[in-house]
Parts: structure tokens; C-alpha cells; sequence
């Protein structure tokens, strides 16, 4: 007799569904990404037909992932926190540097408010003061980036993109590790001035390297006068490591540049009759810097 693989089978049960379910977060606003989605690999994110991509608040879980150290430093823990606020978001290593901002923001209003608070001393002062930010106001600024697609020097055409994400922390990693090398050489009194040197040098040559890595992330293809573009990464490298001097210096200025201008900006500030007559200047300009420790913190 034959056993048709169906005797002392067990019926699979369907899972339960949670009742609590309806309880669960839902999404508190909607983004447009100042890319559209260009520059993120195929299969990273999932666009919708709007273009508008929901964000969630945090998680308690996001919460604690965020206070881990290691993955700080790395940006694991900014990676898990963006695809778990914004399921659409399937890879966000990816994530192109001109949507990161943006996403990040839209993800403290989703979970806090509209409004953040930060702290800056009073130019010409001492003086510390409070100064509420409008972050609503800040994510459509951000919207409304447009990042250019070529860049020309002379006879050159340079087809650019922003960083991934991943590219850049990781840049940022070996750039801090060195620096940290250095300073450590330096405050070193146990080893002698030669050594000293040698470690130095390994250190800058690494470092001029990191600086020509940063600028070639940056760039898809070279493209001379009407000759075909060239795309290959190694050959983009080794044409930086040959070319004159000045040329590397402008692409490298244009991009900072760019850094800055895709950067949180300035907000202007109107001082008090006190503070004008403490040194303060009637108005000036707050930097806004964001961090971990007050980005992603209730107060």
C-alpha cells in the first residue's frame, strides 16, 4: 500500500491576528525626497505613484538602537531607524546624502512635533539661549534641493551624484581612525621622533588617499571635449592620481560647496534690547547642528 504523503499530516493553522493590531502606529506625514528616487540602486526603495513616501513615528526599539554606541559610529543604528520609520525604504545604505536630512527630519516630527529646541551662545556674548526651530518649515527648504547632474572644468565634463550613505560613514570611519592615530603619535612621549615620522607619513599618505576616495564617489564618468565618457571607477581613480593639480582642486571645491548648500541651514535670530546691549549684534545667523544626542531625543 502506497503512502500518499498525506497520513499524519498536521493542517497548518493560520496565525492569529493580533487584536491589538488597530492599536499600532500609523504614518504621520508623507515626504517627497528632493532625489525622486533617482539615485538609489533598483530594489532599495519602493516609490509610490505620488511620489509621497509615509513616515512613522519611532519605536521604543529605535529609541534604544539609537544609544548604542558601536552602531552610531558606524550608522547601523541611523539605517535601522529609517527603514523601520519608513518601510518604503528597503536598503538605506543606499541612501543618497541629499535625501538624508530630509528623511531624518521628517522623522522627528513624526515622532516628537513640529517644533525642536537648540541651544547657541549669542556671537560677541556669552549669552546662551534657547531658539525654537521650525522643523516643518525646514523639511520643505530640503524638498526643494535639486542636485546638479555635471559639473565643467576647461574641456572636462564630470557627471556627478550624491554620496550613498554608507559610502560616506564609511569615509568618515577610516578618516576618524587615522586622525585618532595621529593624535595619539603626537601625545606619545615613549616613541622616538623617527618612528614618529615614519607612522606619520603611512598616516598622511592614507589620508590624501581617503580625500581623492571622497571625490571620486562623486563621480560617474569624465568625459573630455565630444570623446565617449569614461565610467570605469578605476580608470576615473587613476585619471585623478595623474591629472594637474588645479583641476583636482576645483572639482573638490565645487563639492564642498555642494556639501554646504545641501547642508541644514542657517536660521536668522533677532537679538533682545539685553542682548544688544551685552555685544550682540541686532541680527545674526544660528548654525543648526544636529546630533544623536538631541535629534533623536525628547528634550
Amino acid at each position: 500500500m502506497f503512502n500518499n504523503g498525506m497520513q499524519g499530516s498536521i493542517p497548518m493553522q493560520p496565525t492569529p491576528v493580533n487584536p491589538l493590531q488597530k492599536h499600532f502606529r500609523q504614518p504621520k506625514i508623507y515626504i517627497r525626497l528632493p532625489s525622486g528616487g533617482k539615485y538609489w540602486p533598483a530594489g532599495s526603495i519602493e516609490m509610490p505613484e505620488n511620489g509621497e513616501l509615509p513616515v512613522y513615528p519611532m519605536t521604543a526599539k529605535d529609541e534604544l538602537v539609537l544609544k548604542t554606541p558601536d552602531a552610531l559610529m558606524n550608522g547601523e543604528s541611523t539605517t535601522q531607524m529609517m527603514k523601520s520609520c519608513v518601510p518604503n525604504i528597503k536598503d538605506a545604505s543606499v541612501c543618497p546624502s541629499i535625501d538624508l536630512d530630509a528623511i531624518l527630519v521628517a522623522i522627528r516630527i513624526a515622532t516628537y512635533g513640529e517644533t525642536m529646541t537648540v541651544k547657541g551662545t549669542i556671537p560677541n556674548t556669552e549669552i546662551e539661549r534657547d531658539y525654537d526651530i521650525n522643523l516643518v518649515e525646514l523639511l520643505d527648504r530640503l524638498q526643494q534641493n535639486q542636485y546638479p547632474e555635471t559639473f565643467k572644468i576647461g574641456e572636462f565634463t564630470f557627471s556627478m551624484r550624491p554620496t550613498a550613505y554608507k559610502t560616506f560613514t564609511d569615509l568618515s570611519l577610516l578618516r576618524f581612525e587615522e586622525e585618532r592615530k595621529l593624535r595619539q603619535i603626537n601625545d606619545n612621549t615613549k616613541m622616538n621622533d623617527k618612528d614618529k615620522l615614519k607612522v606619520f607619513n603611512e598616516s598622511f599618505q592614507k589620508l590624501t588617499q581617503l580625500t581623492l576616495q571622497t571625490v571620486v564617489s562623486h563621480v560617474t564618468s569624465v568625459q573630455y571635449l565630444n570623446e565617449d565618457p569614461v565610467t570605469d571607477p578605476n580608470h576615473i581613480t587613476e585619471f585623478f592620481e595623474n591629472v594637474d593639480s588645479e583641476l583636482f582642486e576645483k572639482l573638490q571645491k565645487y563639492i564642498e560647496e555642494l556639501k554646504v548648500a545641501f547642508s541644514i541651514p542657517e536660521f536668522d535670530a533677532v537679538a533682545s534690547q539685553e542682548e544688544i546691549e551685552a555685544g550682540a549684534p541686532e541680527t545674526y545667523k544660528v548654525p543648526v547642528m544636529f546630533d544623536q544626542s538631541n535629534f533623536f531625543a525628547r528634550r
